[in-house]
């Protein structure tokens, strides 16, 4: 017997698995005991291909890990074995260790292959090792979900699916949410994740219909290789890389409320009995995590759509509060007449803006309650509008009452005083009768507008302040620029957007809505119960001129209100005093005046015989075009 008839015989009767193949994978020789162990016939092996029961032997055998193995062996170190998944001819998987040497022959390359089935190794370490260890993860596992807040229940159940494929080997792990009759990817850890992650709507039903099916009826489902599982759910598997994997159903009190997955993506793997017979253990501590979580989602979902209907609510209340406005106006303000609509038009175009406003309008003809509806509409209405009559404040006051005082800054100055414009900060200030400010105290005013900086009397420190100017005047600035009595620069610093407020005697339209407005307020305060108002009242109280404006309306209001008896208003409008009614030297003023009194002897009738344009001999069309000058309306009657 020759030595090379000794070595096949010992190769032959060896109690491991021998195999020999070349660099294609062609197995040249197999000993009894691989045919054996992968469940073949023998002599069957001989001349087929390698990678139809052990593709990863001939993946490793062309790798840099068999240089590794021979760098070991020269060093005369005996290598570590590679542990592989091998297939038997039945389709079932194992794990097998393998070691494998490079070698010629007959000057041809081929690999020596020594294969070992490891399977009673691996049960005596999951019986010795890893099941101490899973039973020690598991309860630690269910312990960090008792003692986690509600809030990072989604960062607990991916560690915990972290530490569970780490012990036990596998490559991702998904947890489901059942939704309807499907089932949709909740959390996902994977070792490659986020590359693979499926998309966010996937759904179970649609790409594992029979799985799917078995889960729903409370079984375990689990496959060692993506040719075990029926077509409609073998190419989804495929399509998603996963080569093994085994899904447990989810149960809350006896519903089934989602799915935990384990998959292999790089490998085929055998499910060992003792951990699919522990899976309901795994499943029982991610079922009340996944219901924790859930029922956490429910509460924020929930919570967030009671914010949403708040900040419906709050815009829903802004808009209708805009549009009352809007119909009504705020405090002595009626919208009815088409001149007040126009005034308000303006308003609502510059309130959003930084503007400076210039009310103009004679006393009482409500140049204050359009300011506040201004600011209303700005964005500085958080914040109260800030009201100074400038005309009201002694000349020697007036400075320290709109820029403030230091303590000492004149005698009596006692105690440090912020001013109007400090007040005002972040909101608007309403600087009455303008017109009437000191020369000295319209300069400080001048620089507020152009610097925003205002500066305490007594101190030269400059402080800061971001205010908007809203300015009202019954005076023409005009005429007081050309008399030197108002800074022709301060002038055109007020006057970027003026606002004329007509005089009541041009919006009679609005008379009846402020005449109930004001015997609202005056009932409210005096304990009266007024329900109607004469019709001879409300048609003379239209018919007047009102020189005081609104102001006046509501003072005779008041006045009715006081001395009624009975639920019936009659409100007699007050007689024209010559005392009080101021006269004007001014030329287009006598004229207005002139054309007013024979327009009231005609009826304020213009043309014709005996007409007001016949007894002042201009024609009418004259005295239209001098009537639209002058600001006179038809309505615009004294009596």
């Amino acid at each position: 017997m020759t030595i090379s008839e000794l070595l096949e015989l010992v190769v032959w009767a060896a109690p491991s698995g021998v195999l020999v193949f070349d660099s294609q994978g062609s197995i040249l020789f197999a000993n009894p005991m691989v045919e054996q162990m992968f469940g073949h016939a023998p002599g069957e092996l001989r001349g087929t291909a390698l990678d139809a029961f052990a593709p990863e032997i001939l993946e490793s055998s062309h790798s840099e890990r068999v240089a590794t193995f021979r760098k070991e062996q020269a060093r005369g170190h005996m290598p570590p074995s590679l542990q592989l998944l091998g297939r038997r001819r039945d389709g079932t998987g194992f794990p097998i260790d393998v070691r494998l040497l490079r070698a010629t022959l007959q000057g041809q390359p081929v690999v020596l292959c020594s294969v070992v089935d490891a399977t009673e190794r691996q049960v005596l370490h999951d019986a010795l090792v890893d099941r101490n260890a899973f039973e020690q993860v598991v309860a630690e596992i269910a312990a960090s979900f008792v003692t986690t807040s509600d809030a990072p229940v989604n960062e607990q159940i991916v560690e915990s699916q972290r530490r569970l494929s780490a012990l036990l080997g596998f490559e991702r792990s998904a947890v489901w949410k059942r939704v309807g009759d499907d089932f949709k990817y909740s959390v996902v850890w994977s070792s490659d994740f986020p590359s693979s992650s499926p998309p966010a709507l996937f759904s179970a039903a649609a790409h594992f219909p029979w799985a799917t099916a078995r889960l729903k009826a409370g079984e375990i489902v689990s496959f060692e290789r993506v040719e075990d599982l029926p077509a409609s759910d073998r190419e989804a598997c495929r399509r998603f890389g996963a080569k093994s994997g085994v899904a447990v159903p989810l149960l809350v009190q006896g519903e089934l409320v989602g799915l935990l997955t384990f998959t292999m993506l790089s490998c085929e793997r055998a499910w060992s009995p003792y951990f699919l017979a522990r899976l309901p253990l795994i499943a029982a501590v991610f079922s009340n995590s996944l219901a924790r979580k859930q029922a956490r989602d429910a509460l924020e979902e929930a919570h967030l759509e009671v914010e949403k209907l708040k900040e419906l609510l709050a815009i829903e209340n802004v808009q209708l509060r805009s549009e009352v406005r809007a119909l009504k106006g705020p405090r002595m303000l009626s919208l009815e007449s088409v001149a007040a609509r126009q005034v308000f038009i303006q308003i609502q175009q510059v309130a959003p803006t930084t503007a400076t406003v210039l009310m103009l309008g004679e006393t009482g003809s409500g140049k204050e309650a359009f300011a506040e509806a201004l600011h209303e509409l700005s964005p500085r209405r958080s914040r109260p509008m800030v009201r100074i009559n400038c005309g009201a404040i002694p000349s020697a006051l007036v400075e320290s009452e709109l820029f403030g005082r230091e303590r000492g800054a004149y005698t009596g100055a006692l105690s440090r005083q912020i001013g109007r414009f400090e007040a005002a900060d972040g909101s608007t200030i309403f600087l009455d009768e303008v017109g009437d400010l000191p020369l000295e105290t319209q300069v400080k005013l001048l620089r507020v507008l152009q610097d925003h900086v205002i500066e305490r009397l007594g101190s030269a420190q400059s402080i800061k302040v971001n205010v908007r100017i809203v300015a009202a005047t019954n005076r023409d600035l005009e005429q007081a620029v050309a008399d030197r009595t108002f800074r022709e620069d301060l002038y055109y610093r007020l006057n970027v957007f003026p606002i004329r407020v007509p005089p009541l005697r041009e919006r009679v339209e609005d008379i009846p809505a402020l005449t109930w407005s004001f015997i609202s307020e005056f009932s409210d305060a005096f304990g009266k119960n007024i329900e109607s108002l004469s019709k001879a009242s409300l048609e003379a109280l239209q018919a007047y001129a009102w020189p005081g404006n609104v102001r006046e309306l509501r003072n005779v209001v008041e006045r009715a209100v006081i001395v009624a008896n009975g639920r019936h208003l009659v409100i007699a409008p007050p007689r024209p005093s010559t005392i009080l009614k101021r006269k004007s030297i001014r030329i287009v003023d006598v004229e207005a005046d002139h054309i007013r009194s024979v327009l009231d002897s005609t009826g304020w009738r213009i043309r014709g015989h005996a007409g007001a344009a016949d007894l002042l001999g201009i024609k009418p069309t004259t005295l239209e075009s001098r009537m639209s000058k002058l600001g006179i309306a038809r309505h615009d009657r004294q009596h």
